[in-house]
């Protein structure tokens, strides 16, 4: 097992531990920063995965396309964190509902 391949390994572990904390905490901030963890690992995936011709010459391409995505998760991070603040504004919790309750707004005889 090479060094790339515990970068992998470890990108994947990451990945995996930012996916369970997106399916198992409910808080709208956790979720983020468990989204934000997911891309951490996809970056260390992208940077580990290229075929080299010399391990110690890395390709500029996949390096390039993470610096990029690290300035579009700050941005995204920043969309999400907002968002979060206006349905804790707008519901008074900052915890996804686990049921939406129905309108009852109407009564059948209205529809009607």
């Amino acid at each position: 097992m090479t060094v790339l391949d515990l970068y992998a390994l470890a990108g994947l572990g990451i990945f995996v531990l930012g996916l369970h904390a997106v399916v198992v905490r409910a808080h709208l901030v956790w979720k983020v920063l468990a989204i934000n963890l997911m891309g951490t690992g996809i970056f260390i995936l992208l940077l580990a995965a290229p075929a080299r011709a010399d391990e110690a010459v890395a390709d500029p391409l996949p390096q390039a396309m993470v610096l990029t995505g690290i300035v579009v998760a700050v941005a995204a991070t920043a969309l999400a964190l907002g968002m979060a603040l206006r349905v804790t504004a707008r519901t008074g919790s900052p915890f996804l509902s686990e049921d939406p309750e129905p309108d009852h707004t109407r009564s059948e005889d209205e529809a009607q």
